[in-house]
């Protein structure tokens, strides 16, 4: 009886929906691995492409799982933190996008059984966690180093390793031709870190094999002024005057007001204003520059000038093309014309304008820093130069990360059937429940090569069965999935190679997810704050309709201004 007439106590506010306990665990793992479900179809050198049409009607054709995953208007709270795991594997590494997510939402699927099962999430976080730094340091102990090789040599190991990236991408029939280009782009710039040192233009037309490197710089022509033919379109060791600021007439602000008592005065106020940009130009032309670029317009009356002088000239520049104009040609962006000295001004062997398609490009060649490079991709469709883009970024992404780490592991699902089988192997020297749990986890690594077989039309548990006897035999540890044949096929003599740090940082980012997701047993959804807004905004209307406060309010400021 007393327990009947306990008061009810309410915690939060009416309509919050709460749901908690094990089945929210299971729903958060059901949400997380249909998210894995939609990019699984992408993996591999056989992977098929995905088309996303949003909102605002652009299309966009890509198999790179982080750009898939932006694009996706994702709802679920839990399923976020997959997309946030392929973010960050973007950034931080470039690929194996599409590997962390199918790896999370894999570990997943196979703790869900115990979970179901009535397993606290906790032990299977633990055992996770620990599978996870075990595998990783096997990771390490497999992994070849190329350090100490000579340059040709690691030229094209990083070559191989750019083209296991490009054999998944849709522009992987022409691997070959683009891994070769983007090893010399990455090693052109040298040990720095700017990404943006490597322009990628993109030029509609023509066929892949007419994309080239620039070992310097490349930009669109930009917008001119008559007298702009007129200028000579190559130069042999240039001068470079960068700018940025103006060189036309200013017009003065709208508000200037200039009183004269002489109307010839008018004219020396004209005179002055001629007088300025004229001796501005003097002082570009006394420089010594061939070729002066500025950020801000360059006007008709600077173009004719510059044309009458022989020297060629373009304004409006885009700032990032003028940085790495500046960062390739050894100049210094300039804010002023005053005391231009030889220091501030760049140069560089060679300096064409050249039509590429339908476009007219500005290329700065053999510069003395050489800490840059442009690549101009040619294709039919706008879509697929924009797909080719994220895979040339993708495969630079690669190159750098080979170079600073230069530590490689055999890729084709080799390496993840390797760390499987020490996995189970070591799960069995443990007492007690975690040895399931590790085994679960050693059992999800599998799907990287199921999936390849899966996306190329094989059967993935012949192909499976043949690599767990070929790595238990202890010889086959480089062996991985052969896409061409349908078998088996020592991944390293093929050369299909990724960097340590990929797999590393797959393994790693997969794991502390699905550790995250597990941890979760209640989700808690306000609705309200979306109501409330909506109340608010149909009480201000109903005051503006009833000639309430909303109208009084304005009335009364009104008056007060009078």
């Amino acid at each position: 009886m007393a327990a009947m007439l306990q008061p009810q106590i309410i915690l939060l506010k009416e309509g919050t929906d709460t749901s908690q306990g094990k089945a929210q665990v299971v729903s958060n793992i059901n949400a997380c691995t249909a998210v894995a479900d939609v990019v699984r179809t992408t993996l591999g050198p056989r992977g098929m492409d995905k088309l996303i049409h949003d909102d605002k009607g652009n299309t966009t054709i890509s198999n790179d799982g982080a750009t898939i995953m932006k694009l996706l208007d994702i709802v679920h709270p839990a399923a976020k933190i997959l997309v946030d795991i392929a973010k960050s594997q973007d950034s931080e590494v470039g690929d194996g996008t599409t590997t962390v997510v199918l790896l999370a939402g894999e570990f997943l699927k196979e703790g869900k059984p115990f979970i179901e099962d009535g397993v606290h999430p906790q032990n299977l976080i633990r055992s996770y966690r620990t599978a996870s730094s075990l595998a990783i340091n096997k990771i390490k102990e497999l992994a070849v180093s190329i350090e100490g090789k000579s340059l040709e040599e690691k030229k094209s190991l990083l070559a191989k390793c750019a083209a296991t990236t490009l054999s998944s991408k849709l522009i992987g029939g022409e691997k070959e031709f683009f891994a070769t280009m983007v090893v010399d782009a990455v090693l052109a710039i040298g040990n720095d870190d700017r990404l943006n040192l490597i322009g990628i233009k993109k030029v509609p037309g023509g066929n892949m094999r007419d994309s080239f490197l620039v070992n310097g710089v490349a930009f669109k022509k930009t917008f001119s002024y008559a007298g702009f033919e007129q200028q000579p379109k190559k130069f042999l060791n240039p001068k470079i005057l960068l700018l940025n600021i103006e060189l036309e007439l200013k017009s003065e602000k709208e508000n200037a007001e200039i009183r004269l008592s002489d109307p010839m005065q008018y004219q020396s106020i004209v005179d002055a204003e001629w007088n300025i940009i004229y001796d501005k130009l003097d002082k570009c032309v006394k420089s010594g520059a061939k070729i002066v670029l500025s950020r801000l317009a360059i006007g008709d009356l600077a173009t004719q000038y510059f044309a009458d002088r022989d020297i060629f000239c373009a304004g409006r520049v885009a700032e990032e093309d003028l940085q790495r104009v500046a960062a390739a040609t050894g100049g210094t962006v300039q804010t002023s014309v005053n005391n231009v000295i030889n220091e501030v001004l760049g140069s560089c062997e060679v300096f064409e304008e050249r039509q590429v398609g339908n476009e007219r490009f500005n290329i700065f060649n053999g510069c003395p820093s050489g800490q840059t490079a442009t690549i101009v991709l040619r294709g039919g469709a706008d879509q697929f130069i924009e797909e080719a883009e994220r895979s040339l970024h993708d495969a630079i992404m690669i190159v750098r990360r080979a170079l600073k780490n230069s530590t490689i592991v055999p890729g084709g699902g080799a390496i993840d059937m390797e760390l499987s089988r020490y996995l189970r192997q070591h799960a069995r020297t443990i007492a007690g429940k975690s040895q399931l749990f590790i085994n679960s986890f050693a059992k999800a690594l599998e799907v990287i090569p199921r999936q390849l077989c899966d996306n190329a039309g094989f059967d993935s548990t012949d192909v499976l069965n043949k690599l767990r006897q070929k790595h238990a035999s202890g010889e086959g540890a480089n062996y991985g999935v052969d896409i061409n044949t349908g078998g088996i096929a020592d991944s390293f003599a093929n050369f299909v190679w990724e960097p340590a740090v990929v797999k590393i940082n797959a393994i790693n980012a997969a794991a502390e997810a699905a550790c995250l997701i597990l941890s979760v047993d209640e989700t808690v959804k306000n609705p309200k704050s979306e109501s409330a807004q909506g109340e608010a905004a149909a009480q201000a209307m109903a005051g503006r309709g009833r000639g309430g406060p909303a109208l009084r309010g304005r009335g009364g400021r009104g008056m007060r201004r009078r």
